[in-house]
């Protein structure tokens, strides 16, 4: 490490000021503190000096997303044979699908980070780190077949509309990625809902569904996996999204981090979890005949984006609340309106991404009145301790 340092240390002054690449100065300072923790301290302020940065911050998100990531790989290699009608074994798998999915990866982050470099050259800044995590984020939340120019269309939409003219990174109001995923399923939807996008070069006569999209049709509940293969993922869905295991091994990798907020997550499923047990109870006598309302309760929490979104986007330190309390009205509310959603809007069975859109969009109002009833709070307290001494 100490020479690359010299190799870096040697090359900077081309890229600083009065430099020859002067006007790269942003594209350089990326990668050097993408290589080491930036040596820079604060001129005025007492802060505390910690070791994680926003970029090494990114890179333990990432490293919580590589398992999803690699099993979705080979899932989509399983489901693909399997429509077939072929066994294939763990290479032939796992090959079939970084094929399909490395694809989109790729041009994620080239889309992404390049206009990404573009903005914080133009506007002299550094660049920013958080796409880091949004650039892996978005192939793991589409089908495996979704066209490469569709991915790179969202993709500049979710950076371009969604952060930038907001001002980068740290300032946007909803989560990127999802934005993304928002803009293909509403401009295309053809591409990203029904039976035939969820299994890569699928068979025509193997069904390819969701467990939500089987509901949807009119599917008993026999008709669906069993409850273990949709914990462990074997089942079609979008790229990273199925396993519901190791999507909470990443959240538990979080959360030992200090990364991920613990009550964000907890807090969603026990929202969504609530609703679901009422919808449970209430359901034999409301409507028999209703499926979605008759799921057993645990079922929404292992079908379809519901785990994935509870642990890597309702998270989003960016776009969640911010106060302890206001995590947990945040993430209860997310959970609550999810499965609102899929029971009560039949045409859209996977209400995750909705919900936490929506709720992205009153984290700060929900911010605001925590912060608001605290203060009040705070002032009654000093009111009655005035009082208190007056009368002594």
């Amino acid at each position: 490490m100490k020479a690359l340092r010299n190799i870096v240390d040697k090359i900077k002054p081309q890229f600083t000021k009065g430099g020859r690449f002067s006007y790269l100065e942003s594209t350089f300072e990326a990668f050097e503190t993408f290589l080491f923790v930036p040596n820079t301290t604060t001129k005025l302020g007492s802060h505390i000096r910690d070791h994680i940065d926003m970029k090494r911050t990114m890179s333990v998100v990432v490293i919580a997303l590589i398992p999803t990531l690699l099993f979705g790989m080979w899932n989509i290699g399983y489901q693909h044979f399997l429509s077939l009608g072929e066994t294939a074994g763990l290479w032939e798998n796992f090959w079939f699908g970084f094929i399909k999915v490395f694809p989109i990866l790729v041009v994620s982050y080239v889309v992404g980070l390049g206009i990404e470099f573009i903005f914080a050259q133009l506007r002299g800044h550094e660049v920013n780190e958080g796409f880091l995590v949004s650039g892996f984020l978005i192939p793991l939340i589409v089908p495996p077949d979704t066209p490469l120019w569709m991915v790179a269309v969202a993709t500049a939409f979710a950076v371009v509309i969604g952060k930038e003219v907001f001002g980068g990174t740290g300032m946007n109001i909803l989560n990127p990625a999802l934005l993304a995923r928002a803009f293909l399923f509403f401009a295309y939807p053809q591409d990203m809902s029904g039976d035939k996008v969820w299994i890569a070069e699928k068979a025509d006569a193997f069904s390819g569904a969701t467990p939500l999209g089987n509901l949807l049709v009119g599917e008993p509940l026999s008709s669906l996996p069993s409850a273990a293969d949709m914990f462990w993922g074997i089942i079609p869905g979008s790229v990273g999204e199925t396993s519901t295991f190791l999507i909470l091994l990443g959240g538990l990798f979080l959360i030992i981090t200090g990364i991920g907020s613990w009550r964000v997550m907890l807090s969603v499923f026990l929202g969504g979890l609530g609703l679901a047990i009422f919808f449970r109870i209430i359901g034999p006598y409301v409507a028999p005949d209703h499926v979605y309302l008759n799921l057993p309760s645990y079922y929404h929490l292992i079908i379809g984006g519901f785990a994935f979104g509870a642990v890597f986007m309702a998270t989003d330190p960016v776009t969640a609340s911010q106060t302890n309390k206001g995590k947990w009205i945040y993430g209860i509310l997310i959970g609550v309106v999810a499965v609102l959603i899929r029971v009560l809007n039949p045409a859209y069975p996977e209400g995750m991404m909705l919900a936490i859109l929506l709720m992205n969009v009153f984290a700060p109002l929900i911010d605001h009145y925590v912060v608001e009833g605290n203060i009040k709070k705070r002032k009654k307290r000093a009111l009655a301790a005035q009082n208190k001494l007056a009368n002594a």
